[in-house]
């Protein structure tokens, strides 16, 4: 909701695609594993081997978990020769998931 110069609140009405995307953002974000996924490429592009190590995962989980990060645009991926290299897709979603991070933190 936004308030108007006359302290009136305006509801603002969002398109049910847009809801159903965030919705679903939300949802993926609720695993403990994406979640550290995601913290891990926000310092830098890995490949899937990489995150394996780093994270002390299987590889068909850390593929897994990427394929669902993908799907709804948290993560986005470049090919170099057979081995793809993984990242965030965007700086809204690390601030989003830093900013989580520092409110439960502090909590």
């Amino acid at each position: 909701m936004e308030k108007n110069t006359q302290n009136h609140t305006i509801e603002t009405e969002i398109d049910t695609e847009v809801l159903t995307r965030v919705a679903q953002t939300f949802k993926i974000l609720g695993d403990p594993t994406r979640i550290r996924i995601l913290k891990l490429l926000s310092k830098e592009e890995l490949s899937v081997n990489e995150i394996v190590e780093r994270l002390d995962l299987k590889q068909s989980n850390v593929s897994q978990q990427l394929k669902s990060l993908k799907n709804v645009q948290l993560v986005k991926y470049r090919r170099e020769g057979t081995t793809a290299y993984y990242t965030y897709d965007d700086d809204h979603v690390i601030t989003t998931l830093e900013e989580m991070i520092d409110h439960v933190s502090h909590s």
